[in-house]
Order: structure tokens, then sequence, then C-alpha cells
């Protein structure tokens, strides 16, 4: 039985939607309006669409075409633009960007602004090649075609083959190339998670901005049918090591990641070192002075735009004034880089994550730069705070930087009952920032100022710092 042909609909866009794609208004064949979300277009566009399932009444659709431009629409720079999932507004301008991500986060907080001071966003200087880190994927069609690259728009996991990106520096995409040729006479298969099949799951690859250090891993799977064999992997390290630094091999850091899963039990990674140091070095120019260095592990997190990092926490550690007499807490500390920051100038600093292979780069990093005055605790922060209350003075500010998801509820009963005279929360997620910081203006805080930084040009994502203070 042959699938109903989907219906084409013509769609004046006027509105963006959560996602960062364009919301309109169209009709169907009986005259009824509807709402239409099409990819890869913003207001003003007139596009073609191809209409599929409706969802909160907005019809999702695929963009068949714009029939007529919006006048401020610009040509992409990519050829991947339309296919790729990542850079979704490469076609307007990125004063507009601007424009429209300071109006977002003035959405989400709009019932919390009075006398409160929202700057200006902070635009990023290179809107080009400013990635420090990416993670493409292996994927194979059913007509067996193999695919490396990028999640293809509207699939459920299926990549395209990247032959460019304009996010990341010109390495990557030869570092990509390289990788598909020797999948291509390896003899192995991508990964097939429903069936625990395959071998190759992704290829990361990383640098230091500030230094040229490269870095590459390649994640597969830890089932022993599909284990890659020594002369598989050391084809893959001779080609690497070829494409992306043929002038000096012996600096580019290479890594298998291999990943276990069973039925009933958490998922475990194992590294393998293959080849060159064991982790790459970033700096970060915040102190021009006396520059604070960064060791790296592989997978570590780290700001994926480090030039813009730089502007982030140093107005972050502005809007702290943390001075020498203060104790500051570094919440979700990670590899303790924003700690590292605040630690030149305050008192005594504490940081606090979860994860192990986290906090011993946060001390690593600490003891590279010559700072004592760092203290770092592995564990929740929840239950770190309350094993150490009385060890550890009280804090004058608290950091928190946590994931997307936002703070939960424990952790926002912790900062309530820390009492913090300041509290600095930089968050990638303004909606769910938001959330919490209007809980705790419920329990003795107000909010003194926001500041949008543009870390992710082209994409949706914006950073957010919120500056709050305790109410006397």
């Amino acid at each position: 039985m042959k699938n109903k042909p989907l219906r084409i609909v013509e769609v004046s866009i006027d509105r963006l939607s959560k996602d960062g794609f364009g919301i309109g208004s169209s009709h169907l064949s009986d005259g009824k309006p509807i709402a239409v979300e099409v990819p890869f277009t913003m207001p003003g566009d007139q596009a073609k669409a191809k209409l599929l399932r409706k969802r909160s009444g907005i019809y999702a659709s695929i963009n068949d075409g714009i029939i007529s431009p919006a006048p401020e629409r610009i040509a992409a720079r990519c050829i991947h633009f339309g296919e790729c999932g990542g850079c979704r507004w490469q076609m307007i301008p990125y004063a507009k960007q601007l424009t429209i991500k300071e109006s977002l986060v003035n959405s989400y907080f709009h019932h919390l602004l009075d006398n409160v001071v929202f700057n200006p966003i902070v635009p990023c200087a290179t809107p080009w090649n400013y990635r420090n880190k990416m993670e493409f994927s292996f994927s194979r069609s059913t007509q067996m075609e193999r695919f490396l690259g990028m999640i293809r728009q509207g699939s459920k996991g299926r990549a395209f083959h990247l032959k460019e990106c304009h996010l990341v520096n010109p390495w990557f995409s030869k570092g990509v190339e390289a990788t598909y040729e020797w999948w291509g006479e390896s003899g192995l298969d991508a990964y097939f998670p429903p069936g625990n099949r395959g071998s190759l799951r992704t290829l990361t690859l990383r640098e230091g901005m500030r230094t040229g250090d490269r870095l590459a891993y390649l994640t597969v799977s830890g089932n022993p049918d599909y284990a890659l064999k020594k002369g598989q992997i050391d084809i893959w390290v001779a080609a690497m090591k070829q494409a992306v630094a043929p002038a000096e091999p012996q600096t580019l850091s290479l890594f298998l990641r291999i990943q276990h899963i069973a039925e009933g039990s958490k998922t475990q990674f194992f590294e393998m070192h293959l080849a060159g140091p064991d982790h790459i070095r970033e700096e970060l120019h915040l102190f021009p002075q006396a520059p604070l260095k960064f060791k790296i592990s592989p997978t570590a997190f780290f700001q994926p735009n480090t030039l813009q990092a730089e502007k982030l926490y140093q107005l972050a550690l502005e809007h702290a004034g943390i001075s020498a007499q203060h104790v500051v807490y570094d919440l979700y500390c990670g590899t303790g880089t924003l700690g590292v920051c605040a630690a030149k100038t305050a008192r005594q600093v504490f940081g606090i994550d979860i994860v192990p292979e986290a906090t011993l780069d946060a001390v690593e990093n600490a003891r590279i730069n010559g700072i004592e005055n760092y203290v770092v605790f592995t564990g929740d922060v929840g239950k770190v705070l309350t094993d150490k209350a009385g060890e550890i003075p009280p804090p004058d500010v608290i950091l928190v930087d946590p994931p997307r998801s936002g703070l939960d509820a424990a952790a926002v009963a912790h900062l309530i009952r820390l009492a913090a005279p300041t509290i600095v929360y930089v968050s990638c997620n303004p909606k769910t920032q938001a959330i919490n910081v209007e809980e705790l203006m419920k329990n003795g805080y107000r909010l003194e100022s926001l500041q949008p930084v543009d870390q992710f040009p082209h994409t949706i994502h914006i950073e957010n710092i919120a500056v709050l203070k305790r109410r006397q």
C-alpha cells in the first residue's frame, strides 16, 4: 500500500518557534486556517511546506522551498544548510540574530524585570570557526550507504556525510574525511542501537583555540562481537596523523573510547590512549599579564567557544564583585574553569562537582596555575554541602553554572539555605534559568541584573548571566 502524499500549503512566516524555526499561517483546501512550523525559515518568508503531524495546535512540516524570501534573508554559507540540524539561522543576518536572542531572554524574564538592569547582548567577535569541539555520528542506510557527519534535521538519528562545517576550523573536515575513508576500508559497520550491533558510534574532535593542540577519539561499541582489531586501530591512527597533523604527528592526541551497555546495568565507558599527549591545553586570557592555563581530558567539559568564554567569565566575575575578603562557592564546577578564574581575586574558593574526572581536572588546573586557594570536592552538591557544613566557611558569593535542565528543587533549596549575599547564575538555557530565579526571588533574593552573551552564532542557543542579591 502506497503512502498517502503529503499535503502542500503556502505559509506566511510571522514568528519563530522555541526551536528557532519559522511559524506562520496558512489554510487547508477547505479554507480552514492553520498554523505551520517550517524549518529554516524566518519572519517575512513566504514558503511552501509539506504538512506532517499536528501537535499542540501547530503542524510540523518539511520545507519545500521559499516562494518569496524575507527582505532581510541572506544566503547561507554552508552547503549542508537545510539538511543539518545544527545551524538553523545562517539565513538571518548576524545583527538580527542578536536582536532575536536578546528578545528571547527578555520574554523568559519579562515578569521579573521590575527595577532590573537588562544589559545589551554581548556579540561574538568571530561568528564563524569559533567552536573548539564537535561530535560526528556514524550511520548506514538500508541501501548500505555510509554516512559520517551531523544528524539530519527531522530524522531519528540518521547522519549525512559532512563535507564542510563553518562553525569549526577546517582541519575538522579533514579529520572526518580521513576517518570516512578508513571506515570504507576497515570492514567495520556503524553501530545500530536497537540490536546492539556494529562497531562505530561517533567521532569527536576538539582543539585548544589558544594553543593549537588537537585531539580526536573514536567512540565504539563495547559488544565484544564487534570489537576493533589492533590493525584497524593502527591504520586509523596513521590516517589521522597524516590528515590533520602531518607536520607534527606526535602532537595529535588520539583515543579509543569504548561504550559498554548491558540491560539492567549502568552504561560504562573505558578509554584507551592511542597516541600523543593524554590531554590538550587551553588558555583563557582574562588577565592579560597572566593567562590562565587549562588541561582538558578527552571527554571533560570546557566551554565550546573559548574566545567568547573569556568574555562570559570576565562579565560573570565583574558582576560578582569578588574581593580578596570573599569566600566563593563554585557549584557544578566541572573542570574548575570559572572557579580558577575567581580564585585569582577571592580569599578562598570551594568547587563541587559529581563527576570525578572533571574534579581531577579542576585540581590539576588549579595546580598548573599556581592557585592554592581553590579546594575541590567530588560528590553531589547537596550531599557535599550537608557533609561539609561547619567545616568550610559560609559563602559570600555563589557561582552556579548548571546543565541545560537547570537546578533541581533540591539544589534551589540548598542555595536558599546557604543565604549567600550574592548569587551569580550562568546558564545556557535562560528558560529554565528564569524558573529557578523566580523561585529564589520568592525566598529572599532580588534579581539585580541580566547579561545575555552570544556564545553560539547561527544557532538558537544563548548564554545568560543572572545576578541575584540577598534582601536585607
